[in-house]
């Protein structure tokens, strides 16, 4: 008889990170991803963070073939509020069967920590499928790359990375160019980057370079469909 594979919900950004997630789980074949989970906030319609448009969000959904599950979130947007909103997204989600959430997080202790006490209480068990030491996301993002994983950056933090590797692709040219100390995967908050392409995906997603704005400290490009 065969074990019944965990249903698993993945915590999902539109990044590379929980693309790779996904991939990784899905080769495992461990568990049963069945959703992909994104916060958005409500008054643009967005990923959190990464800004990214819905309609690009669900587009990935649709090559992963998963359904998304969106948590709206107010703005601004307290600690608490987000946290309500998680906890009642966890309890729909175990009430249908989910017993595990996966993250994309790399090595950041803090945000594994809270991702843990997040979920206490839940009846749903945290896991972090690509979990890595610092030294090792050199490595790790060569293997994205070599899989034919392609993607953006979206998002930067000119405190840790000139803002003109905004809209750079995630590839071997832009890992040679970043400055010293910053993490080859971004993990430390220097940038956020959209999946177009991934070993997950059934499709690309066609995008175009929108608008670049600076707000609260970082510079954001708007992806557009192409």
């Amino acid at each position: 008889m065969t074990a019944t594979r965990p249903k698993t919900l993945l915590s999902w950004s539109s990044g590379k990170d929980a693309a790779w997630t996904l991939h990784v789980l899905r080769e495992r074949d461990e568990v049963e991803v069945v959703g992909l989970l994104t916060t958005f906030n409500e008054a643009f319609d967005r990923v959190a963070m990464h800004a990214v448009r819905r309609e690009l969000v669900e587009a990935q959904a649709e090559a992963a073939g998963l359904p998304m599950i969106p948590v709206p979130l107010p703005f601004p947007c307290t600690n608490e509020a987000y946290e309500d909103r998680m906890r009642s997204a966890l309890a729909e989600a175990r009430a249908a069967g989910v017993t595990q959430m996966a993250f994309g997080d790399l090595f950041l202790e803090d945000v594994r920590a809270y991702r843990v006490r997040l979920l206490e209480g839940s009846g749903i068990e945290p896991i972090f499928p690509i979990w890595e030491t610092p030294s090792a996301t050199t490595d790790l993002a060569r293997r994205m790359i070599r899989s034919g994983m392609e993607a953006v950056l979206t998002c930067v933090d000119p405190r840790q990375l000139p803002e003109a590797f905004l809209g750079r692709r995630f590839d071997s040219s832009l890992l040679a160019e970043l400055p010293d100390g910053a993490d080859p995967c971004g993990e430390r908050g220097e940038f956020h980057t959209f999946c177009m392409r991934s070993p997950a995906f059934r499709r690309e997603i066609a995008v175009r370079a929108g608008e670049v704005v600076e707000r609260d400290g970082f510079w954001f490009l708007d992806l557009l469909p192409a």
